[in-house]
C-alpha cells in the first residue's frame, strides 16, 4: 500500500496546503464581500480536517466540500447574515499569512532544486 502523502506530488504536503488555503481565501473573501447581503451564511473551511482528507487522498475539491462549515456568529444580525466582518478579516489574515509562509517553502523547494539541476 502507497503513502496517500507521496501522492501529493514533488511539493506534497505544502502543496495541498496551498491549494487549500487559496479555496479558504476565495471562500473568506465570498463572506466578506457579502457582509451587507440580508440571509447571506458566513462559511469557512475547517482547514486541518481538508488537509487531514486531502493528505488521505481526497481530491481538493472533495476535501474542501467535506470540511466547509456554516459559522455560528457571536452576535446574529436580525436580517439572517451571519458574516462578522471582524471575525472574517482576522480569518483572512491569518490565511494569508499562512499561505505567505507555504509559498514561501515552495519557492525555496524549487530554488533548490533549479541550483541541483544547474549543479550548484
Amino acid at each position: 500500500m502507497s503513502d496517500p502523502a507521496s501522492n501529493l506530488g514533488l511539493f506534497g504536503v505544502h502543496g495541498a496546503a496551498l491549494e487549500l488555503r487559496s479555496q479558504r481565501m476565495g471562500l473568506l473573501t465570498s463572506n466578506i464581500a457579502n457582509a451587507a447581503t440580508p440571509g447571506y451564511k458566513a462559511r469557512d473551511i475547517d482547514f486541518a480536517a481538508a488537509l487531514d482528507a486531502r493528505l488521505k487522498g481526497a481530491g481538493a475539491d472533495q476535501a474542501t466540500a467535506a470540511a466547509t462549515r456554516y459559522r455560528v456568529p457571536v452576535m446574529p444580525s436580525l436580517d439572517g447574515n451571519t458574516v462578522e466582518l471582524g471575525a472574517e478579516q482576522v480569518a483572512f489574515s491569518q490565511n494569508a499569512v499562512g499561505y505567505s509562509a507555504t509559498l514561501s517553502f515552495i519557492t525555496g523547494r524549487v530554488n533548490t532544486i533549479t541550483r541541483a539541476i544547474k549543479g550548484e
